[in-house]
């Protein structure tokens, strides 16, 4: 199996840093927590210091990108906004699947999307490219959908699509599950200091995972000249 992204998205968003983990051994009873509040920690002493999320500058980026996207940014935000704004408003966050609370507490603490995807669920490769209109994305409610035409996507060989406008929203699809045992992590930053920070995040991501008892087999930054991961 294979992940990338296409031409298109590099050459539409050449500030983009990709930086991408595989990791075996996934079980719902990992002992992740202390990790994730370690994570958490760190969200929390950010946002006291910016005062809200829309402050910090990943955010800021990723905001910019889906203006240039043709995207209402308060509308439609990137996954790390939205748990940085459910966690300064609600205080805490709920705790879902030991993998899924300590990848959401990553991407609190380096306010950069995180997204985790179940290995099993997704067919020969995937690739973030612009949507044709006719794949299919599973809602977490049930609900079949499709994205629109040109919309950025994480679509497979079979026409899945996992995630819709790109960093916005997850598919139920590939989603983490009590059966998940391998997964493909993909983290995406925008921000002018991201070539530094992603390394930073995949090395702390993948030393939590080898704390709680998973297996990092594999992670890699990619970029416009080395856009392909194996996995």
């Amino acid at each position: 199996m294979h992940f990338s992204h296409h031409p298109a998205i590099w050459a539409a968003h050449p500030e983009l840093v990709a930086g991408v983990l595989f990791a075996r051994g996934i079980r719902a009873d990992l002992a992740a927590e202390a990790q994730a509040a370690r994570f958490e920690a760190v969200a929390r002493e950010r946002l006291a210091a910016a005062g809200s999320e829309s402050e910090l500058p990943e955010i800021q980026a990723w905001r910019r990108v889906f203006a240039r996207m043709g995207l209402k940014p308060t509308q439609y935000r990137c996954a790390s906004e939205s748990l940085l704004r459910r966690l300064r408003k609600e205080g805490q966050m709920p705790r879902i699947h030991p993998l899924i609370d300590l990848c959401n507490a990553v991407s609190m603490a380096f306010a950069t999307p995180v997204a985790a995807l179940d290995v099993a669920q997704i067919r020969d490769w995937l690739q973030v490219c612009p949507a044709e209109g006719s794949e299919r994305y599973l809602a977490f409610g049930g609900e079949l959908e499709h994205p629109e035409p040109g919309e950025v996507s994480f679509v497979d060989a079979q026409g899945n699509a996992h995630a819709r406008r790109w960093t916005h929203r997850q598919s139920g699809l590939s989603a983490v599950r009590e059966g998940t045992r391998e997964v493909l992590v993909v983290c995406e930053a925008v921000h002018a200091t991201a070539r530094q920070d992603m390394p930073a995040l995949l090395d702390a991501l993948a030393q939590a995972l080898r704390e709680a008892g998973a297996t990092t087999a594999a992670n890699r930054i990619l970029s416009a000249a080395d856009p392909r991961f194996e996995f």
